[in-house]
């Protein structure tokens, strides 16, 4: 085991070699759990390498390998990482396409990487891609569509359509009649090299179209290591709940790069809304959430609260209290006195750990935010009632991690120190550059942006930061989104953004006034928050658009405006705000895949409500 922590350490491995050593040492350790028709199916290390090995051998039957792409588009299951691992274990490398992309976005990352193969999770996937070939002409490099949920799709053309259990089967037939090829996987996974590119993902395109950043094994692995240094984290006490779309980096670590670090157990959701449920279920030693998912559960816990009964509510806000409180002295320095330690102890039992357990999250002895900025204040609640919630920093281009908070450097609102052997620096505008073994090849097919990126070595991450006094950084925002008003005033918009965010009632914010003189916001409602409340106002509603026009709902969310403003300097206020009437949706490119706005298209895309605020 020291051998393998130091190749861990280094990168000196690569992650279908990760995956061999489990199934050779616990093969009958469990490795993934995924829910159908409300069993969780179970799948041991040793299961997990026959099907990777199964899959493997199916696609060098067809003649994949080094080199080669292999694009999956699906919700997360477990064929996601076999068809992952088993790419890598060829050589080749795993084009991640969110399953929420429109066929427009498939087709132009299938077209740039160059996909020979395709695995689509189910029939909705596959007709995307028909559809984009339909309407966008033909992909030149696809030569096989991978299905792995074949409902509804008996009458669909299968001259180049197989299912997933098709191919493996066809690896294990091809081997089986090919003695000369029944070694190739181990010998495959054996030759590969730890500087290979394994995966390609393609970042959100806030600002123009997605570009595609190869990461290798090594740059995976010694991103990710810090986290089983710090925290611990070992075959014991590592379950994670698998819920965001795998392609994006964050959600790779914690459910592929980890588990096969350490030989993790990773259990797949039913799907994003279920989350809260099968955090119940499951009860993860590991969480990692992106903002939008830890405040849904602070407001699930809020709105729960407002159901009880008078003496719960009343237990449930003096809890709160008692441990707002208690958490202000401790994080000024302080010490707690008998007494408030005992009313510690009294809210732990009655408030918190019942509030933990709600949400599923009373087994977690580290959870994780990161991807975009998150309201102080949700940290803060989570922390108050005992969850140990750390911030950490990194993007696609530092292979997911950079900087993390631990339990000695946690201050609320900052993202915590640097990776051991990452060097940084702060350039006069405030922008972080890095350079560290972590740092990406490069761009698919890019030169010039890969350039521009990374210079002299030093990625450019485009954020910019401040220095803590305790050697932590605090993200301040994006360099392109920093805001400057018509009398030169610099407005950092994230600051104020989460502010309203924290508000049970908005949803989303975005606060506006570029060149402008004053600032203004377009706000998107909770719409069950909000249409809860319209209910117990005895207001009627049919639909959000029609909520969010209805006059109370104007006057509640102006309630929320003025308190936030409250806590700004007045050039930061929010002088006029407009209500959206439709949720802004990937589908209609006003997010990215991973629910980012995307600012670039905001003034344009509601020129309505932006003459609504100036004219």
């Amino acid at each position: 085991m020291d051998d393998l922590n130091l190749a861990l350490k280094n990168g000196d491995i690569t992650l279908p070699q990760l995956m061999m050593h489990w199934a050779d040492t616990i093969p009958d350790g469990l490795a993934v759990r995924e829910k159908d028709l409300g069993i969780w199916n179970r799948a041991t290390w040793g299961e997990y390498f026959a099907k990777v090995r199964g899959f493997a051998l199916g696609l060098h039957a067809m003649g994949f390998g080094r080199g080669d792409r292999l694009a999956v588009a699906s919700e997360d299951t477990p064929e996601w990482l076999y068809s992952d691992v088993a790419t890598q274990a060829l050589g080749g490398m795993t084009v991640g396409v969110y399953p929420t992309n429109p066929w427009p976005e498939l087709s132009y990352i299938l077209k740039h990487s160059k996909s020979r193969v395709i695995v689509c999770g189910d029939q909705e996937q596959v007709d995307k891609v028909l559809e984009a070939e339909a309407a966008d002409g033909a992909f030149p490099d696809l030569e096989l569509v991978i299905c792995v949920d074949m409902k509804g799709m008996r009458g669909y053309d299968r001259s180049r359509l197989k299912s997933f259990d098709e191919v493996v089967q066809e690896g294990l037939d091809h081997a089986s009649g090919h003695p000369e090829d029944a070694d190739i996987f181990r010998d495959a996974v054996l030759a590969g090299k730890p500087d290979e590119a394994a995966v390609v993902v393609y970042t959100s395109g806030t600002t123009g179209p997605p570009k595609g950043a190869m990461l290798s094994h090594r740059n995976l692995i010694v991103a990710s290591y810090p986290l089983i240094d710090q925290f611990n984290l070992t075959r014991d006490r590592y379950s994670v709940v698998c819920y965001l779309p795998l392609c994006h980096v964050a959600e790779r670590i914690f459910s592929t790069i980890l588990s096969l670090m350490i030989g993790g157990e990773v259990n797949f959701a039913e799907s994003i809304d279920t989350v809260q449920v099968n955090l119940r279920e499951i009860a993860p030693q590991v969480f990692l959430g992106v903002p939008r998912i830890w405040e849904k559960l602070q407001h699930s816990a809020t709105i729960r609260i407002q159901d009880a009964r008078p003496t719960a509510q009343r237990i449930y806000h003096w809890g709160l209290a008692v441990g707002r409180a208690n958490f202000a002295k401790i994080e000024a320095g302080g010490q707690l006195n008998a007494a408030e330690s005992a009313r510690q102890f009294m809210a732990q039992i009655l408030v918190f750990n019942p509030l933990q357990r709600f949400m599923g999250i009373d087994k977690v002895h580290c959870g994780f935010v990161g991807g975009a900025s998150i309201s102080p204040e949700v940290v803060r609640f989570f922390r108050v009632i005992g969850v140990p919630l750390y911030q950490v920093y990194g993007m696609t281009e530092t292979a997911g991690l950079a900087f993390f908070q631990n339990a000695d450097k946690a201050t609320v609102g900052a993202t915590g120190i640097a990776a051991p052997g990452l060097q940084y620096k702060i350039a006069d505008d405030g922008e972080l550059q890095i350079k560290h073994p972590s740092i990406f090849l490069g761009y698919l097919d890019n030169d010039k942006a890969t350039a521009e990126t990374v210079i002299d070595g030093w990625l450019q991450t485009g954020d910019v930061v401040e220095q803590l006094d305790n050697g932590e950084i605090a993200i301040v925002d994006r360099k392109k989104s920093i805001i400057i008003t018509s009398g030169g005033k610099n407005i950092t918009p994230s600051e104020i953004e989460n502010a309203l965010k924290d508000s049970i009632f908005i949803s989303e914010a975005i606060v506006v006034g570029e060149g402008r003189n004053f600032l203004g916001a377009l706000l998107q409602i909770d719409y069950d928050t909000v249409g809860k409340w319209a209910q117990a106002e005895g207001m009627a509603y049919t639909t959000f658009s029609h909520l969010a026009g209805l006059k109370p709902v104007q006057e509640l969310v102006a309630k929320e405006v003025a308190r936030v403003n409250d806590a700004f300097a007045r050039v930061e206020n929010i002088r006029k705000f407009v209500l959206l009437k439709k949720q802004l949706d990937h589908d209609d490119g006003e997010l990215t895949a991973t629910q980012k706005v995307r600012r670039n298209v905001i003034e344009t895309k509601f020129k309505a409500e932006m003459a609504e605020i100036y004219g």
